[in-house]
């Protein structure tokens, strides 16, 4: 198995994309035109071969993950680790400083890994219509995806921040330099909401330090290694609750949940449309990746106490989401990106309520709603992005009629609608079962009033199908698409598009009929996650 091999297959995972950037980096400009298109050719596809070799390695981690496998602390499910001295130093009247590098997963982190490896490579193909300093975007491109996959790869709290606050830094320059009208104001926008929940996080991180003696994750699960007199010594005590909510905020900042989501449709809205894949497809899932990982097992207690609010945050965020999605039928604020926008705050939601149950069901249905949530919002923002190319408009009321003119690219937005809408059958439908019966059992009342959410997404989901495929297709778009400024060769979707489109339509529809690959890989380490926060927490039926 190669999960107990000493191969650093998860520090190659991690750190591919620097060798891409490097080459990214030395691919000569070119002086002449014709020069200058083959250096971005080549930028385009060396991006394509370092995370199509990514998704390789994702997928020999995945077939070489053994569910059943004791690993190394009260999870027991930890393989692939790599671990060693990273930092070290004595300072007078501080003591010993150690930080290592410690990288290992388990089965909560290789859904997301697989799930960040297919979105990053998917992605790369909408990426080859970004002709403004294309090495730039790609070299930016490359640090983020390296970011994403060390979060779910790390073990170390520190480790952790240095990942979590590397993506921060690419994705505001790719929204700021490469997005829309008014990328300069969602970018910062993005950046400073982000931050504010990354100073939260630094803060706890280093009273964590100073009440355990170390920076790793799994040590600072066990109460037994927090000194007694210390910051966060003992259980139930304010501070721990205080700094418990300062995780939680960092973290439901990312992902996002009510009320901290309003730099979310701006990003969206003006990020180009490969980096709203990924903002959509990954980083969310990074903010609840975070609370599973470091804020709910390390302060137990307090996730106990707060419980009921995190569940009332998810039921809030689901409803309050599924309404400003059904906001964009009133005139003036038709913009179908924006739609998909206020769609991913209320399925999001769904995962806070999941996680809140803390029973199998409802945490197996949490995670696998990560990973399908990632799936489907690639295809509807990359879907939005492919008429966006061809007609410079994301405007509902500018469409009618397209599936006449684009039958193919029809069939597949019905996938992903019908998917986002949880109709049996997709991907969609199975983890939010699993979500509903696991809060049912503990939060009746919530579960319920989140319920209604789903006659919500199918209300805004089939007015926009209908909107924009059926009816009358305007004139101006009966002939061509402008050729002054999209060569496209036909009206339908065109062949790099398919590549990016129809493997996340099979993944959607081949894990709605048969979702145990990715169930199968959950239910060990989060039986173990859920006996780990039993003694602290409700739940409901047990």
């Amino acid at each position: 198995m190669l999960g107990t091999m000493n191969f650093p297959i998860l520090t190659w995972i991690t750190f591919l994309p620097l060798l891409g950037i490097l080459i990214v980096l030395l691919v000569p400009s070119g002086k002449s035109e014709k020069g200058q298109e083959l250096s971005k050719q080549i930028i385009r596809w060396v991006a394509v071969g370092i995370t199509f070799t990514q998704l390789i390695l994702a997928f020999i981690i995945y077939l070489n993950y053994n569910p059943a496998m004791t690993g190394i602390n009260e999870l027991k499910s930890f393989q692939f680790v790599e671990k060693l001295s990273w930092i070290t130093a004595s300072l007078p009247m501080v003591g010993d400083i150690n930080i290592e590098y410690f990288m290992g997963i388990d089965g909560i982190s290789v859904p997301m890994i697989l799930l960040t490896a297919i979105i990053c490579f998917v992605a790369v193909f909408p990426s080859f219509g970004i002709n403004k300093a294309v090495k730039g975007y790609f070299a930016m491109y490359l640090l983020l995806d390296l970011g994403m996959m060390g979060v779910f790869c790390a073990l170390d709290f520190f480790l952790f921040y240095l990942f979590w606050e590397l993506m921060l830094l690419p994705m505001y320059f790719l929204i700021g330099i490469w997005g829309g009208p008014r990328k300069e104001y969602a970018a910062i926008k993005f950046f400073i909401y982000t931050l504010v929940g990354s100073v939260f996080m630094l803060l706890v991180m280093i009273g964590l330090y100073h009440s355990t003696g170390s920076f790793n994750i799994l040590e600072m699960m066990n109460a037994a290694n927090f000194k007694g007199d210390s910051l966060f010594g003992g259980i139930n005590t304010t501070v721990r609750y205080v700094a418990f909510m300062g995780l939680f905020i960092g973290f439901a900042i990312k992902v996002p949940v009510f009320p901290f989501h309003t730099w979310l449709p701006d990003a969206h809205v003006e990020a180009p449309t490969p980096i709203s894949v990924i903002l959509a497809g990954v980083l969310l899932k990074m903010g609840a990746y975070g609370m599973i990982r470091i804020a709910f097992p390390i302060f137990p207690d307090a996730f106990g106490y707060f419980q009921t609010l995190i569940a009332w945050i998810g039921m809030i965020s689901i409803v309050y989401g599924a309404f400003c999605a059904l906001g964009q039928h009133k005139v003036g604020k038709r913009d179908f990106k924006k739609l998909i926008a206020y769609s991913s705050v209320s399925h999001m939601g769904l995962v806070i309520l999941g996680l809140s149950s803390m029973r199998p069901e409802g945490m197996v249905g949490a995670i696998f709603q990560m990973f399908n949530h990632g799936i489907i919002t690639a295809m509807l923002f990359m879907i939005v992005g492919v008429i966006y190319d061809r007609a410079h408009t994301r405007g509902l009321d500018d469409f009618g009629g397209l599936a006449k003119k684009m039958p193919i690219y029809t069939g597949i937005m019905a996938v992903a609608f019908f998917a986002a809408i949880g109709l049996p059958g997709m991907s969609g439908f199975i983890s939010e079962v699993l979500v509903f019966l696991g809060a049912f059992k503990s939060y009746p009342v919530l579960t319920i009033i989140s319920g209604l959410s789903i006659i919500l997404g199918a209300a805004y989901m089939l007015w926009a199908l209908q909107k924009i495929f059926f009816g009358v297709l305007p004139e101006k778009w009966k002939g061509p698409w402008d050729p002054t400024r999209v060569k496209y060769k036909t009206d339908d979707v065109n062949g790099l598009e398919m590549v990016a489109l129809i493997p996340l339509a099979i993944i959607v529809i081949f894990l709605g009929v048969y979702p145990n690959p990715i169930l199968n890989l959950m239910t060990g380490s989060v039986n173990h996650f859920i006996e780990l926060m039993r003694p602290f927490v409700y739940i409901g039926g047990l």
